[in-house]
């Protein structure tokens, strides 16, 4: 079984797929139509969201018409694993790429995994106020996987 890299981000070694460290919600398309677009658009789903292993902290937020994440923490752990992959600078990495709304709390979008060097695409789909179901796949929806994410008020201390 290969080298799991940072928490969170490869979970799926024997496939070696990436995970998913994003973190984002989604309302409805409906909501991007009467907010028109933008700014509406990240309405409910700004935030700070925390991967189930408690690795990294992924900001969301408005990118032009879209929704896009930034890694704001990660623990040492993470970003050593970052740092042996190539990565040198783990916070501010954009991971979180271009999710347009799909309705139903539902968006679409890439996701950047640093350790495997590649986006992959990705869907995110708001369970309630403060958990996100995130799922990726490898090629046309086969070899996928999901994660459930949590969103936090602080950074968490190591």
């Amino acid at each position: 079984m290969m080298r799991m890299k940072i928490a969170g981000f490869a979970p799926f070694a024997p496939f070696a797929i990436a995970a998913f460290a994003l973190a984002i919600s989604g309302p409805a398309a409906a909501t991007q139509a009467r907010n028109g677009g933008g700014a509406g658009m990240v309405n409910g789903a700004e935030g700070i969201w925390l991967n189930p292993h408690g690795t990294v902290a992924v900001r969301t937020g408005s990118c032009g018409e879209k929704l896009c994440g930034w890694i704001v923490w990660a623990s040492r752990a993470a970003q050593q694993d970052a740092h042996d992959s190539g990565v040198e600078k783990l916070i501010g990495l954009e991971l979180l790429e271009d999710y347009r709304p799909g309705g139903s709390g539902k968006w679409s979008g890439t996701v950047y995994v640093p350790d495997m060097g590649h986006s992959f695409p990705s869907t995110i789909t708001r369970l309630g106020a403060a958990d996100l179901k995130i799922r990726g796949c490898l090629i046309g929806g086969f070899l996928c996987k999901s994660q459930i994410w949590h969103k936090i008020e602080k950074m968490p201390e190591e």
